[in-house]
C-alpha cells in the first residue's frame, strides 16, 4: 500500500513540476537526487554495487527503466492528468508479457490475450477526447512508450541480467539514467522561474518516489517474491487518480473510471498464473 501511494503520486509530483521546468530537467533530476540518496544509503550499509562487473547491465536497465520513461512521462504530463498517466503505466505488466513471449519464448495463454485486448480498450476510453476537444495523441503514445519500456525492462533483465544484484540495479540505474540524460539539458531550459513547491516536489520525487520506492519495491521482492511485488500494479492507478483529484482538482469521469477498470482487470488477466 505504501509503494503503490508513492508510485501513484509520482504522477502528481511530475504534473506540478514538468510545466514549470520542462521534461529533461524533471526526469534527469529525478534520478540524480534519487541516485545520490541511494548511493549515500548504500555507502553507509557497506553494500557495494561492483560497477565495473555490472555497468552494461545498469545503462541499459537505467535507459529501460529511468531515463526514457521518467522523461516520457514527465512529457506526458504536460498535458495529460496525473491519472491518466497513472492508468496508462498499469498496462507495463501487459507489455511484459508480449516482450516475455518474444524474447523468453514464454506462452501466452488465451486469460492473458484477453487482458492485452482489454487493457487496450481501456487505455482507448480513458484518452478518447472530450466532444469538441482535440485528442492529445502525442502526449499519450509517449505515456505508452514510457510503460513499454517498463514491460522490455523485465524480459531484459530475466533473460540477460539475472544474476545482477538487485540494490546495485536500483543504484546504477538511477545513475546511469541520470548521467545519460543530463547532456540534453542544455537544450531544455526551465520554461518558468522556479517556486518552493516546485523544489518541494523535486525531492519528493528524488527522494521519496525514486530512493525510498526502490527500496521498498526490492524488499517486497524478497519478502513476497516478484510475481506478489507485481500485484502493487493494482493499486498505482487508484492512488495516482486519488491524488490527482485532491491537489489538482482533476475530473474523475465515468469513461476514465470504466477505462481504468478495464486496464485493472487486463492486468489481473496478464499477471495471473
Amino acid at each position: 500500500m505504501a509503494l503503490a501511494a508513492i508510485w501513484g503520486a509520482s504522477f502528481l509530483f511530475v504534473r506540478i513540476v514538468s510545466p514549470v521546468i520542462g521534461p529533461v530537467l524533471t526526469a534527469d533530476l529525478r534520478m540524480s537526487i534519487g541516485g545520490l540518496s541511494l548511493a549515500a544509503w548504500f555507502a553507509a550499509a557497506g553494500f557495494s554495487a561492483e560497477w565495473r562487473r555490472w555497468w552494461p547491465h545498469y545503462v541499459v536497465m537505467g535507459i529501460l527503466t529511468s531515463a526514457l520513461p521518467f522523461y516520457l512521462f514527465a512529457y506526458g504530463a504536460l498535458s495529460l492528468p496525473a491519472g491518466m498517466l497513472a492508468v496508462i503505466n498499469a498496462t507495463s505488466p501487459a507489455w511484459g508479457a508480449l516482450f516475455a513471449a518474444w524474447l523468453l519464448r514464454e506462452r501466452l495463454s488465451a486469460g492473458a490475450i484477453a487482458g492485452l485486448i482489454l487493457g487496450a480498450c481501456g487505455v482507448a476510453v480513458i484518452t478518447r477526447p472530450q466532444p469538441g476537444a482535440e485528442f492529445a495523441w502525442l502526449p499519450t503514445l509517449a505515456a505508452t512508450g514510457a510503460a513499454v519500456c517498463y514491460g522490455l525492462s523485465g524480459s531484459y533483465m530475466r533473460r540477460w541480467a539475472r544474476e545482477a544484484p538487485s540494490r546495485g540495479m536500483a543504484l546504477g540505474t538511477q545513475i546511469a539514467g541520470g548521467a545519460l540524460l543530463a547532456p540534453f539539458i542544455a537544450w531544455s531550459p526551465p520554461l518558468a522561474p522556479l517556486t518552493p513547491l516546485i523544489v518541494a516536489c523535486v525531492l519528493a520525487l528524488g527522494v521519496i518516489c525514486s530512493a525510498v520506492a526502490y527500496i521498498l519495491y526490492f524488499r517486497l521482492i524478497t519478502d513476497i517474491g516478484p510475481a506478489g511485488a507485481l500485484t502493487v500494479t493494482y493499486l498505482i492507478p487508484i492512488f495516482g487518480v486519488t491524488w490527482g483529484a485532491l491537489f489538482l482538482g482533476e475530473a474523475v469521469t465515468p469513461l476514465m473510471l470504466a477505462g481504468a477498470v478495464l486496464v485493472l482487470l487486463g492486468t489481473f488477466l496478464v499477471l495471473r498464473k
